[in-house]
């Protein structure tokens, strides 16, 4: 099947370098100049990649908050076209996954489109997916309970965070409890893909049926949630595939936020998420280090914290954000770890004013129109 792509450009010069670019790639595209003709086809027709142009940036973060909300281009690979004037920062805060600056370069645009192809090709399933932040213990070639954590799961493979590198094309057998579920998945499954940051790729080869039923079932009901919830997503929202418990605005694929806290059933929380990208610097308690990182959702309860080298469970540390309308300093305790990928966390809101701040910016959070900012600053510092 023909990979497809979409751009809403109003610049012919641009259109004819990405057309002839994504024809030697071997994708075949259809081109708008505005976006008032697509509005329903993102909803119905599934591309792989889609291309948008920043020149009306309004108008664009429209077309963005319309992709991550829709149930066939959630998932979907977005490019964004963009100019000297233009908040890059924010731009990636909508959901990009890449920016090409204009005017267009050949070359750049053709070793970027050629990253987004692979991506593509990766990512192409005849099934949905939805994701499942679940620990679970692998068996393969001479090695026996493996650590790793699975991202997402559909009827014919499924995608996982793994500590070590697999032999390409080994069978892997593993066994899981879904969320909510007591019952035991019991699955083999083969090495499709994998990458350098330890995620990969599982096609299903032995599923039995009394686990494939559960798994179908658990599907149905997951993507229904995900689905409804993305109706009503805010523009802000990061992209994500969809998620498998509570409704909540999807974020982006690489990152759900506190989806992640599944992993550990005594850690899930109450009060409403909301997914953001916000830039951040966490310390362990009582330090003096700063480590970079994004928080990707946030609650009164606590966040996800994204950072390669997350925290042991326990840790107690202290979490600074900036906005362009607060500054943030709170405290918590690791609840949740996934190596590679990041940390859940508890706060610990100890008086009244640390309340009323994370108040304040999920309240930020929850009003932002497509047109508005919830500007990201550089952490301060002490």
């Amino acid at each position: 099947m023909a990979l497809t792509s979409l751009i809403v450009c109003p610049d012919a010069s641009s259109v004819e370098v990405l057309q002839s670019i994504l024809a030697a790639l071997e994708i075949r595209t259809e081109c708008h100049p505005d976006a008032s003709p697509i509005q329903a086809l993102l909803d119905h027709q599934p591309f792989d990649v889609i291309i948008v142009d920043f020149v009306e940036e309004r108008e664009a973060a429209v077309i963005l908050q319309r992709i991550r909300s829709s149930p066939v281009n959630r998932p979907t690979l977005v490019v964004a076209l963009v100019g000297s004037e233009n908040d890059v920062r924010q731009i990636f805060a909508l959901g990009t996954n890449f920016v090409l600056y204009k005017p267009i370069s050949p070359e750049r645009a053709r070793a970027s489109l050629h990253a987004a192809r692979t991506l593509m090709r990766r990512e192409r399933r005849r099934s949905a997916r939805a994701s499942a932040y679940i620990p679970t213990t692998l068996d393969y070639a001479n090695i026996e309970k493996a650590q790793a954590t699975l991202l997402d799961l559909g009827e014919e493979g499924l995608s996982l965070q793994s500590e070590h590198k697999l032999p390409p094309r080994c069978r892997v057998y593993f066994q899981f409890n879904l969320p909510s579920s007591p019952a035991l998945v019991r699955l083999s499954g083969e090495v499709v893909w994998q990458d350098s940051a330890g995620r990969v790729g599982i096609r299903f080869a032995d599923v039995p049926q009394s686990s494939r039923r559960i798994l179908r079932d658990w599907l149905r009901e997951s993507l229904a949630v995900a689905n409804n919830a993305g109706a009503s997503a805010p523009a802000h929202s990061r992209p994500t595939p969809p998620a498998p418990q509570k409704p909540r605005p999807p974020a982006s694929r690489a990152d759900d936020g506190l989806a992640r806290f599944r992993a550990s059933p005594g850690n899930r929380r109450g009060g409403a998420r909301h997914a953001c990208r916000l830039g951040a610097d966490v310390y362990r308690l009582g330090g003096s280090v700063p480590h970079r990182c994004s928080l990707s959702d946030i609650s009164m309860g606590g966040c996800y914290v994204e950072m390669p080298s997350p925290f042991l469970p326990g840790q107690a540390v202290e979490i600074r954000v900036r906005t362009t309308e607060l500054k943030l300093r709170v405290q918590g305790v690791v609840q949740a770890v996934h190596p590679g990928f990041g940390m859940g966390v508890q706060f610990t809101l100890r008086t009244s004013e640390d309340r009323d701040q994370v108040q304040h910016l999920i309240r930020l959070l929850a009003e932002v129109k497509p047109d508005a900012s919830v500007g990201v600053g550089d952490p301060w510092t002490r």
